[in-house]
């Protein structure tokens, strides 16, 4: 198994940014392929940004690239998601979510296996 933890969520004004951090314990990082996803309410969870095991190959939803960059640092057992340009419409819980492999569909939150609990992200206008 896996534990991961989310934290660096928190309010900010639009315009702003954010860091958040996915820190991993309990098994090997870099053997997992990890995503964010986030959940506002009274919506569907959506898929925000992924990584490879390695983090050569990254992901990202529509809505985020160009402002948002995952990245990850194997040796810390942390996968991190910088979130810069942050827009009202930003505002979700966040979640990191893994699995041990190669996914190959890093936007589909049911073949994750591994939840942290999430961190709230509130963009102010």
């Amino acid at each position: 198994q896996v534990q991961l933890v989310e934290s660096g969520g928190g309010l900010v004004q639009a315009g702003g940014s954010l860091r958040l951090s996915c820190a991993a314990s309990g098994r090997t990082f870099g053997s997992y392929t990890v995503g964010w996803f986030r959940q506002a309410p009274g919506k569907e969870r959506e898929f925000v940004a992924g990584i490879s095991r390695s983090g050569a190959s990254t992901y990202y939803a529509n809505a985020v690239k160009g402002r948002f960059t995952i990245s990850r640092d194997n040796a810390k057992n942390t996968v991190f998601l910088q979130m810069n340009s942050l827009k009202v419409e930003d505002t979700a819980v966040y979640a990191c979510a893994a699995k041990e492999g190669y996914s190959g569909t890093y936007n589909e939150w049911t073949w994750y296996d591994y939840w942290g609990q999430g961190t709230q992200v509130t963009v102010s206008s």
